[in-house]
């Protein structure tokens, strides 16, 4: 039972079912979420819900737009729109003409604009499932502060789902904490907290405050050694220019501004910066995805932009920042081993699944896993052929502290065994086991 006007925190340990929860009082279960549900559920009032993947709450070409769908479906008055869209943009700090488009958002820029579209609705009920995820600390501060006040100034009932709880305690009027069977195992205000519940909780993978990192688990070479000698590639005075067709025609948005970053066999390198800095652009152009309108990323003899996909693929692991947006099959097993199978290598499946927490979701159809689980079966599926290149954008977004070991302990046995490991993030805890740190800011290395 949540009282009216409470503001919860739901934790939990990846694939708990905290997403689902939300679903659910959403009125979303079983409906524009497949599955069975018992039970009944109870909500009263207007709900906004804000989920996981945000780019799932994306309707319109441009960002304006975007935020009047749903004040268009309250029918709110026509001359109360500007200002409300406005307002929205500028409390999540999204500072773009409403004319902008969507497309052109990163990542974290897309969570933002769907916060913007969920808070100008003004609703009795807010859902937000890891509002701040993608978010630097700067961001991820404003929009926990907008939130907040938000529901300060409403009066609004708060859920809200985190991994990074630490600076929703002090916010919140109680934490419900799940094991990784769904079941409730903590249920009361942050304040009563003991040591030895605390103790209990961050051992179930609850990222409880205080408490360091843990250590990245140790992964079998074999598991990582690349079967091809790693490439070791540099961006060289590397700009692009992203091109985005509309029905208006098509715009251009300057992603990276003459940057120069390397990327070393045997070493890990992190691209840091606030969101739409051009993090996943410069990834996109190490792993020959994105053709540089001028400079060249070094290091082969064709340029990597006009490599066939398989030379690709053989060569290098990419992870995008959207996990789902990369599967191909209908179960967690196929998906694993569907690359290694088209390059004729041998994986042990298995050992991965296993690794990554996924063995008992071998089965299960990829695009029914939580987000977490979708973002370590993208990193499984892209790497588990072993590619001497392996590029990860946010790779430990959404992981427990058990699931966060098993991704940073892949990525240092990969950079152990030789392979050159680039990955874009916001994550302190990763950024500290990095041997080079590459900070970007509006498209340059500062």
């Amino acid at each position: 039972m949540v009282e009216p006007g409470e503001r919860v925190l739901l934790a939990g340990p990846s694939g708990a079912g905290k997403s689902t929860i939300l679903y659910a009082l959403a009125g979303a279960l079983g409906h524009t979420i497949a599955g069975e549900r018992t039970g009944a559920v109870r909500v009263g009032g207007q709900i906004g819900l804000l989920m996981q993947n945000p780019g799932d709450a994306l309707v319109a070409e441009r960002i304006g737009r975007d935020v009047a769908f749903g004040l268009e479906n309250r029918r709110l008055p026509r001359e109360e729109m500007p200002s409300r869209i406005g307002a929205s943009l500028d409390a999540v700090g999204l500072e773009y003409d409403p004319d902008h488009l969507t497309a052109a958002l990163s990542g974290g820029e897309t969570q933002r604009l769907a916060l913007a579209g969920v808070l100008a609705l003004e609703p009795g009920l807010l859902l937000l499932d890891e509002p701040t995820s993608m978010l630097d600390d700067v961001s991820a501060r404003q929009v926990r502060e907008t939130i907040l006040g938000v529901v300060h100034k409403t009066g609004a009932t708060m859920i809200v789902v985190e991994h990074r709880i630490g600076p929703w305690l002090e916010h919140v009027d109680r934490m419900i904490v799940l094991d990784a069977n769904g079941t409730v195992i903590s249920n009361g205000p942050p304040a009563t907290l003991s040591a030895q519940t605390s103790a209990k909780l961050a051992a179930s993978g609850v990222w409880m405050p205080g408490l360091s990192a843990p250590e990245p688990l140790r992964v079998p070479e074999q598991l990582v050694l690349p079967h091809v000698h790693p490439l070791e590639l540099s961006a060289q005075d590397v700009s692009i220019e992203l091109r985005t067709r509309t029905l208006r025609g098509t715009t251009t948005t300057q992603a990276l501004k003459s940057v120069r970053a390397e990327l070393a066999a045997a070493r890990t390198t992190v691209f840091t910066g606030p969101s739409g800095a051009g993090k996943s652009t410069l990834l996109a152009a190490f792993a020959g995805l994105e053709e540089p309108t001028s400079g060249r990323i070094a290091g082969t003899q064709k340029p990597l932009h006009r490599w066939p996909s398989h030379e690709l693929a053989h060569a290098i692991g990419w992870v995008p920042q959207d996990a789902e947006n990369g599967f191909l099959t209908t179960s967690v097993r196929d998906e694993i081993a569907h690359t290694a199978a088209k390059l004729d290598i041998v994986v042990d499946v298995d050992a991965i699944l296993a690794l990554f927490g996924l063995a008992d979701r071998a089965g299960a159809n990829p695009f029914r896993l939580s987000g977490g689980e979708q973002r370590r079966l993208a990193l499984a599926a892209a790497l588990a052929h072993r590619p001497g290149i392996v590029l990860l954008d946010e790779p430990t977004v959404g992981q427990d502290r058990h699931t966060w070991a098993a991704v940073t302990g892949w990525m240092l046995a990969a950079t152990k065994a030789g392979a050159a490991v680039g990955a874009a993030t916001h994550d302190d805890d990763l950024i500290v086991l990095a041997d080079t740190h590459v900070v970007l800011n509006d498209g340059s290395v500062v």
